[in-house]
């Protein structure tokens, strides 16, 4: 029985997976931006910069995914694991509309999405054999350092550009509800190396998608 659960899970996982890396992103909202500009009347200067600033947003929601799929499949009770997936589908939306947004600007997500997610959900599910605690820790201190590059990201879109500003507003406000979720749930803080770490890998993915 529990090794009839344990592949039942790994399907649901590897499904998982395929949807996020080759399938259409898919959102159960609508877009934040609806009725703002789509892109054209942007300058080529501004329009590259939003392009190449939401490309790294798109990789980084896909990582988001990628981490809560491998925490939940680790997941040590089931709570744990409902709320992950729930985070997870939440973070779907946010895919849909950063890819969204990429193809109004006339632009492609990274190339490297298929790394992104594969390395994400081997950090996520390495955090989530550790415990749940730990787990939650790490989810809340992800959407903190989250949240400070969305942060940068606003103050670096071109002024004109509403729509990409929009969709960022709310998907922070998102994360960091997220964030005060996993820590209300028992999250403990990690260890500075820990989240020195996350910075650094997190700095080598968004400084790659930005251009790749």
């Amino acid at each position: 029985m529990g090794s009839a659960r344990t592949l039942d899970s790994a399907i649901a996982a590897l499904d998982r997976a395929l949807r996020s890396v080759c399938a259409p992103a898919r959102s159960s909202r609508p877009a934040p931006s609806a009725g703002s500009d789509t892109g054209e009347a942007l300058p080529d200067a501004d329009r590259r910069m939003s392009a190449a600033l939401m490309r790294v947003n798109h990789a980084g929601e896909l990582a988001a995914q990628a981490l809560y799929h491998g925490q939940a499949l680790m997941a040590r009770s089931e709570s744990t694991r409902r709320m992950l997936l729930a985070a997870a589908r939440s973070e779907s939306d946010h895919l849909a509309w950063c890819e969204a947004r990429l193809r109004e600007l006339g632009a492609r997500p990274s190339l490297l999405n298929p790394l992104w997610y594969a390395g994400s959900f081997a950090l996520g599910a390495a955090a989530a054999l550790l415990g749940d605690s730990t787990s939650l820790g790490f989810v809340a201190e992800t959407e903190r350092q989250v949240e400070g590059h969305l942060d940068e990201h606003l103050a670096r879109l071109p002024p004109g550009d509403a729509r990409s500003r929009a969709i960022l507003r709310l998907m922070r406000a998102e994360e960091i509800e997220h964030g005060a979720t996993a820590a209300a749930a028992g999250g403990a803080a990690l260890p500075a190396a820990a989240r020195a770490l996350m910075r650094r890998i997190a700095r080598v993915m968004t400084g790659t998608a930005y251009w790749v």
